[in-house]
């Protein structure tokens, strides 16, 4: 342990610095300059914690300094406790003491007059009502069996298997497992997985409630950055060959919380790796369908005939939360043992749920183009306000999804969600997306509510904004509602 951290996973070689930090220098002292690039590459979650450091000497060689100006550099950075050494360990990334806690959700949730955009999830389609009354009709078949079905309605599964063939990934119903919700499937997955101490590879930053679903069944998140440009895939095989993780996590397509995807030669460099490390990676494509503009992501599970990759779908997003429905797909031997293992938690997913599923998705070709034009025009209105009200954030457009990843330029996002609230406004943090208290100057904003909510959010964001002195702290006892 190195001040309470485990030891390093991975080591940065003095080039891969020297690209992380692009155009660093700026017109004060040198070693001043590379301490605030290796700074901010910290706090933005591109050097993920515990992640070793180059030697001062490699770090001169790279970036054609002296010695003595990456000693400088470095002796700032662990007076403000940003690296941190020890004998035998190296140099490696910490954050300063508190960066990395996380306050306790609000008890009361969002009060009446208050934005909530902590959940970047849609309201129901208007065929909701609808698929239940079709539901309500076929569920009279299923009455005199005993409800308990823990693999899944067989209609059900045929038509997420026959979705994923459509989409070019061959697919059979006894390759598919309906869950209660994407978040169960995850928690199936990692608890067939991992166990205490084990490791689990996630981007950076990600979907919050996967990092739990690792702790919670006592894995350490190893994470791995997410840039403008998407994964780091270079630093992705490097964790993967460096730490043996039992399991990946990846959300591919419209990533939760950047809305980047991989490319399709990503996608085949991520199945390559899998097979090469004989490693399981998780694809979350609970997002897939939410493409905006530009071509649809190609699948992540490709031909579908690599075991090593599993796919985690929802209609949580493309239909309505509420209705708890998820899924795995996977090797018909890996969906067996998840149903076995599931019976000490629900045993079943609720078959009336399953029902109205079924018929949503036997309206999908007609429904999905409604709910991406809705979604398109909430992004374009949001982010044309963020660009009105808030000129010197930088807001991404991203290609689908349901939120954009502001880069607020300074790391206040912990001190901007606790104030927020004052001014109508409940958002999260950035740092609550990551796994090491980093990511606070970046901010995660949906576009799912109505775009007169949107008006509402973006105007108490900037009250907040302005009212934001530099050095300022987070009152005590605020904090933000569990994110989906």
């Amino acid at each position: 342990m190195i001040d309470g951290l485990p030891q390093p996973d991975r080591r940065l070689g003095g080039p891969r610095l020297r690209t992380l930090l692009g155009a660093w220098q700026h017109g004060g002292p040198t070693y001043r300059a590379l301490a605030d690039g290796v700074r901010g590459l910290v706090r933005a979650g591109a050097l993920p914690l515990g992640t070793r450091m180059p030697s001062e000497r490699e770090v001169a060689d790279a970036l054609g300094v002296s010695r003595t100006t990456v000693t400088a550099a470095y002796d700032l950075l662990r007076e403000e406790r940003f690296l941190v050494s020890r004998r035998g360990s190296g140099t490696v990334t910490t954050t300063p003491a508190g960066a990395g806690s996380q306050p306790s959700a609000l008890a009361g949730g969002a009060h009446d007059g208050v934005v909530d955009l902590t959940a970047a999830a849609p309201s129901a389609p208007a065929a909701l009502h609808e698929a239940c009354v079709d539901a309500l009709d076929r569920l009279p078949h299923l009455l005199a069996g005993t409800g308990y079905v823990p693999l899944g309605l067989p209609v059900l599964r045929a038509a997420i298997a026959e979705r994923y063939t459509r989409r070019g990934v061959p697919t059979t119903a006894d390759q598919v497992l309906v869950t209660s919700g994407a978040q169960q499937a995850l928690h199936l997955l990692m608890t067939a997985f991992v166990g205490p101490g084990d490791r689990v590879v996630v981007e950076h930053p990600t979907y919050p409630h996967a990092i739990e679903a690792a702790r919670d069944a006592g894995a350490r998140p190893v994470p791995v950055p997410v840039g403008p440009d998407g994964l780091d895939l270079d630093l992705l095989e490097s964790t993967v060959r460096q730490t043996a993780p039992r399991l990946v996590y990846l959300v591919p397509d419209h990533h939760n919380p950047t809305g980047t995807s991989l490319d399709a030669a990503g996608r085949a460099r991520v199945r390559d790796l899998a097979r090469r490390y004989r490693t399981t990676v998780v694809g979350d494509e609970t997002l897939t369908d939410l493409t905006l503009h530009g071509p649809e992501p190609v699948p992540f599970a490709g031909d579908g005939t690599d075991a090593l990759v599993v796919c985690v779908g929802s209609a949580s997003k493309t239909f309505w939360g509420g209705l708890r429905i998820g899924w795995v797909r996977a090797h018909r031997d890996l969906v067996g043992r998840l149903a076995q293992r599931r019976g000490s938690v629900d045993i079943a997913t609720s078959v009336l749920d399953q029902l109205v599923t079924t018929a949503l998705l036997d309206r999908f070709d007609e429904l999905l183009p409604a709910r991406r034009d809705l979604l398109r025009t909430q992004r374009d209105a949001l982010v044309a306000m963020l660009g009105e009200s808030l000129p010197g954030w930088r807001v991404p457009v991203p290609a689908g999804g349901l939120s954009t990843w502001v880069d607020l330029g300074a790391p206040v996002s912990t001190t901007l969600a606790a104030l927020a609230h004052r001014h109508g406004v409940q958002v999260p943090p950035g740092p609550r997306f990551g796994v090491d208290g980093s990511l606070d100057d970046h901010l995660r904003v949906p576009f799912s509510a109505p775009v007169d909510a949107l008006r509402r959010a973006v105007d108490g964001l900037a009250a907040t904004w302005a009212g934001l002195e530099p050095g300022s702290a987070a009152p005590a006892g605020r904090g933000e509602s569990l994110l989906v």
